[in-house]
């Protein structure tokens, strides 16, 4: 097990509203009890490797969900984390 961080970018395709998409997302995040700092373009999210995966895969599963979606990821072990206190958990 490694420690790694994720940052993502969710596209709902042809969805009239996207923030049941979206804060779908954000929900299995927090399901799988990983830290992750939303932006405006982009969430960071960071924990052991083997929860990052199974809550990106949980994540694209509710995302889906919803209808046609686009998960673009791009995962580090070698970037550093956001400063403490500004995750959600």
């Amino acid at each position: 097990m490694i420690a790694i961080s994720a940052q993502i970018s969710l596209y709902p395709l042809g969805q009239s509203d996207l923030a049941p998409a979206i804060e779908d997302v954000l929900a299995a995040l927090a399901a799988h009890g990983l830290p992750y700092q939303v932006g405006p373009m982009s969430t960071v999210l960071w924990g052991d490797d083997d929860t990052v995966w199974a809550a990106l895969q949980d994540a694209f599963r509710r995302a889906a969900a919803h209808g046609g979606a686009v998960l673009q990821v791009t995962l580090s072990n070698a970037c550093p984390l956001p400063a403490e206190g500004t995750a959600h958990e």
